[in-house]
């Protein structure tokens, strides 16, 4: 039987995809039926994605809106739970319409099963959509 793969491992590999801009690909990190939450998620933005394919379709765009450079020095923190992680981690690249700056702090709560992602709660700054140029799926704007 292979030797599960450590959550700080998989959530590495996920933030090297996304630099990849391959979301097919880091789509396919995801359980069939993994959560994605976004707890802070203002008016009109989705809060809760059901699925694998839920997460695919949110995702589906980002590069065409956010092409990130890089995540510099993200910090994983392991809990009392192996299948827990909490990540303290930036994105930083630009906005794609308007060429601008982008850099975001996230603060995720990833849990993972079987190799695969199967909850993410991703508490980011929704003042950042208040930037033209950074609303992708989802977006009321």
């Amino acid at each position: 039987m292979p030797t599960p793969i450590p959550p700080s491992d998989l959530f590495r590999h996920g933030l090297r995809l996304l630099l990849d801009k391959d979301i097919d690909a880091w789509v396919g990190l995801w359980a069939d039926d993994g959560v994605m939450e976004f707890p802070f998620a203002p008016e009109g933005r989705p809060r809760r994605l059901e699925g694998r394919e839920a997460v695919a379709a949110y995702m589906r765009h980002y590069p065409d809106h956010i092409d990130l450079h890089d995540f510099p020095e993200p910090r994983i923190h392991r809990t009392t739970d192996a299948r827990t992680v909490v990540v303290e981690m930036r994105g930083v690249g630009r906005l794609v319409r308007t060429g601008a700056p982008f850099d975001m702090t996230y603060i995720a709560v990833v849990t993972v099963e079987d190799g695969r992602f199967t909850s993410y709660r991703d508490y980011w700054n929704p003042l950042a959509l208040l930037e033209p140029g950074a609303e992708f799926a989802g977006s009321a704007r």
